[in-house]
């Protein structure tokens, strides 16, 4: 399978998760004539199964993920590793987190393009989608049907590991995986860095980076860096569009659960109804809950980030001079080649 074939494969299936995403449906995929029942199907099970998915997090997610994949960026990543071209003979075991809709596409994704086969163990909280993304790959490029499996079970007869989960069970992983090459990744978050000088226009862009997914994405920001004596007045006002996330009753408990835990211990907080406001020097927040901290200058930001790195999976500002960093209302929408734990997932493929 030719390098302009793989682009183009992955290029159509783009197009119909971000045609989906945007519409809210699989009309295109139904105009297109694929399966789009069998699609839908996966969907409404994937709601049913987890209550903390719905529609607009399913979707939404579809649609970043399509968005994406577009020819020009697909043949710019690709051509960074020219072993790609080559159909490899390795099942590639990849073991899926379930945190939030269709997490371990990008797993997917690289493993079949790189020309390897995938043997994918979807986490038990989001076990529709991917079979399903997998299936709908299949129709557009016949002949990926025999190079990906999915297991619910124990895996067995693989070459390689790429598995995602706690940090708890990434010592399990490292530990049970150690004579296989491997990927292991644990837990990470977003950490914004505010001025004082954004627009509300900005700031409401760093709400998405907040609450999109209520929080449990691993791009999502639990933790925001702000000058000493930053004024959150602006901040909150930007906040309030993002009210609806409290009707969602599982949010709802967390917010209610963390209230009163810093009610009850007097612990210092700012509350807006729907968010908790904590300073506090971890970087990893519950759910409802967003930590703060205060910097003086340049040297204690930069130090601050240098001293965290392992938990940050990305740093986002908007106007501020950090290199890596990413503009607000782009932490859930990754390039290709922003790798998940800074790990480059594909020259670890290429050199199987």
């Amino acid at each position: 399978m030719d390098l302009r074939h793989k682009i183009d494969v992955f290029a159509r299936l783009g197009h119909l998760l971000a045609a989906a995403g945007n519409e809210g449906n699989c009309n295109e995929m139904a105009r297109q004539g694929y399966d789009a029942a069998a699609f839908a199907g996966a969907i409404e099970k994937s709601l049913s199964s987890n209550s903390w998915f719905t529609p607009a997090s399913v979707y939404g997610m579809l649609y970043a993920l399509g968005s994406v994949m577009e020819r020009p960026a697909l043949r710019h990543w690709l051509q960074m590793y020219p072993a790609v071209n080559e159909e490899g003979q390795k099942k590639v075991a990849v073991i899926m987190a379930g945190n939030v809709p269709a997490v371990g596409f990008h797993d997917f994704l690289s493993v079949l393009i790189s020309g390897h086969r995938l043997l994918a163990k979807p986490s038990s909280n989001d076990a529709y989608l991917i079979p399903a993304i997998g299936s709908l790959l299949s129709e557009i490029g016949p002949g990926y049907e025999n190079r990906m499996e999915f297991s619910s079970g124990p895996i067995r007869n693989f070459d390689a590991v790429i598995a995602t989960g706690s940090n708890n069970s990434a010592r399990y992983f490292r530990e049970y995986f150690a004579g296989y090459p491997h990927i292991i990744r644990k837990n990470r978050n977003a950490l914004a860095v505010l001025s004082g000088n954004e627009s509300s226009d900005t700031l409401q862009k760093l709400g998405d980076d907040i609450f999109l997914f209520y929080g449990l994405g691993c791009r999502n920001v639990s933790k925001v860096l702000v000058p000493e004596g930053y004024d959150f007045r602006d901040f909150f006002i930007a906040m309030e569009s993002f009210s609806h996330v409290a009707d969602h009753h599982k949010y709802r408990n967390n917010y209610d659960y963390n209230k009163s835990v810093y009610l009850v211990n007097g612990d210092p907080h700012f509350d807006n109804g729907f968010l908790l406001l904590k300073e506090d020097p971890r970087l990893a927040s519950p759910v409802s809950v967003l930590y703060y901290e205060t910097y003086q200058n340049p040297e204690q930001l930069n130090a601050y980030i240098q001293n965290a790195g392992e938990q940050i999976q990305c740093v986002i500002a908007a106007d501020m001079d950090i290199p890596g960093s990413i503009p607000p209302g782009r932490g859930q929408y990754p390039r290709l080649w922003d790798y998940a734990d800074g790990v480059d997932t594909m020259a670890f493929l290429s050199e199987l």
